[in-house]
């Protein structure tokens, strides 16, 4: 009995028998949703694929929102939607419940969303920087200037004092 044990879910795949463990929906993610938070799903997802030309997707637990790389995703939740936006810049706002720096040039803002009316300004508008800018190029961030200290009217650069 030729097979193989599957990596993520560590169930016994016989050979020839298709497997795919990963198999998530938009529908089996939304649909335990309360009314609010399921109008609020809907009113988000028609303001980002209002965008411009991306792939929305289900991935284990969130939908993905990307052009080449993803700019947002939603986490469905019991109580709310937590909403994460891709920004080069952080965003002092009381609507961001969280950021973290994603990477060098981006940081990742949470947003915790129950009702439809807070899928709005400035939302909405993060959600079109973060489409405009997410594939954008952006320069390597510049090396502060060596330290150097004077020694015999010269300067020198500074030297580690480990030995």
């Amino acid at each position: 009995m030729a097979g193989r044990e599957c990596y993520h879910c560590k169930e016994w795949i016989e050979e020839g028998t298709p497997h795919d463990c990963w198999t998530t929906t938009e529908a089996a993610l939304t649909g335990d949703l309360a009314e609010d938070l399921r109008e609020a799903w809907e009113r988000l997802r028609e303001s980002a694929a209002e965008l411009g030309e991306q792939r929305i997707y289900a991935s284990l637990n969130s939908i993905m929102f990307a052009r080449k790389t993803c700019y947002c995703f939603v986490r469905p939740k019991r109580k709310y939607l937590e909403v994460c936006i891709f920004l080069r810049r952080t965003q002092p706002s009381p609507l961001v419940h969280k950021t973290t720096p994603a990477s060098r040039t981006k940081v990742a803002h949470l947003i915790r969303l129950t009702h439809r009316d807070q899928v709005e300004e400035p939302i909405t508008s993060w959600l079109r920087e973060a489409y405009d800018t997410i594939d954008v190029a952006m320069p390597a961030p510049k090396k502060p200037p060596a330290k150097t200290v004077r020694s015999r009217g010269r300067l020198q650069p500074a030297r580690s004092r480990r030995k």
